[in-house]
């Protein structure tokens, strides 16, 4: 068992002992500590990075804690969490401290009817949002994960579509999809109101599928059952099926850039600088072949996906 590994193990452990055992550990960090230039192994305030319970955030996860482990930080994980429903109150008791996060939806979590799209403003908005819960957030990166209109490379370069705006010119046509997309702000509603697309009944037909922009909805692009699908950009089909992702210049679909999401009695300038680091180099394109690597044939596992990224983009060394 690796050294990260018995951490993790001896926290899960910890975990199950009474509150009142787990009160009296938090009493032991100083949460006016201004933090300073220190790591978070010198202030003796364990790291603990969390994930949900998904591929992409599990690696996101080990990009966190192999990076933070690597400047001397105390680092443990508890991966495959749930839905934000566990995640957040998992950092307010002290479970975790640490989580990947994607900015559009978190923000939606906490404000149900934000206006904000851009990541500029979304991100703007999130320290007021999450400050109400003690938490904060860092400098977000250049990888989103989030929805997308798709089509294959060949209904692109036939009707010249590049935007989303743009698919007036393909109706009648089919769009994948699952089953909530027909009633979301940026589905079926979003296309007729911002985009003008699908204005008149039998113009756009809405195919639901269960698996969300996966293997089903995917060969129902490819095999030409539906004409446009709902992907998300992170999918590794984009590349291996060389799919087109259709510009959204209105910002109807919200930004999802990944986010570090911490507890605020574990930061430190050090801990900042770290994850800064890696959110000034993790592009969509990373994050694509990341989960290629571990989703598809190789089976990478996450951990030596995340190692190997971060030694090929000089955060880590070996």
């Amino acid at each position: 068992m690796t050294s990260r590994a018995r951490k993790t193990w001896l926290t899960a452990c910890l975990l199950a002992v009474s509150s009142t055992v787990a009160l009296t550990g938090c009493a032991t960090s100083d949460p006016t500590s201004s933090g300073g230039e220190s790591g978070g192994a010198a202030d003796g305030d364990a790291i603990i990075v969390g994930s949900f319970a998904f591929p992409e955030s599990e690696i996101l996860g080990e990009i966190y804690a192999q990076a933070l482990e690597g400047e001397g930080f105390d680092v443990s994980t508890k991966f495959n969490i749930g839905p934000r429903q566990q995640t957040i109150p998992a950092l307010q008791d002290g479970s975790i401290n640490l989580i990947p996060e994607y900015n559009g939806n978190l923000l939606a979590y906490y404000d149900t009817a934000y206006e904000e799209r851009t990541t500029e403003d979304v991100d703007a908005a999130l320290p007021d949002a999450v400050g109400a819960d003690d938490l904060q957030v860092l400098d977000s990166a250049e990888a989103e994960d989030k929805d997308a209109y798709v089509v294959t490379k060949k209904t692109a370069e036939e009707n010249d579509l590049k935007t989303i705006g743009d698919l007036k010119a393909l109706e009648p046509f089919s769009l994948a999809s699952n089953p909530q997309f027909g009633e979301l702000g940026y589905g079926i509603p979003g296309l007729r109101d911002v985009y003008g697309v699908g204005t008149e009944a039998g113009q756009v037909t809405f195919v639901p599928y269960e698996d969300f922009g996966g293997p089903d909805t995917v060969q129902a692009l490819v095999d030409g059952t539906v004409q446009v699908a709902d992907i998300y950009t992170t999918s590794p089909a984009i590349k291996s099926e060389d799919l087109v992702v259709l510009d959204d210049p209105e910002n109807m679909i919200s930004a999802q850039n990944v986010i570090p999401l911490l507890s605020k009695d574990i930061y430190t300038d050090k801990l900042a600088e770290v994850l800064n680091a890696i959110s000034a180099k993790l592009t969509t394109d990373d994050l694509i072949e990341l989960r290629d690597r571990v989703e598809g044939d190789e089976k990478a596992s996450a951990a030596t996906a995340a190692e190997e990224w971060l030694t090929a983009a000089g955060l880590l060394d070996k």
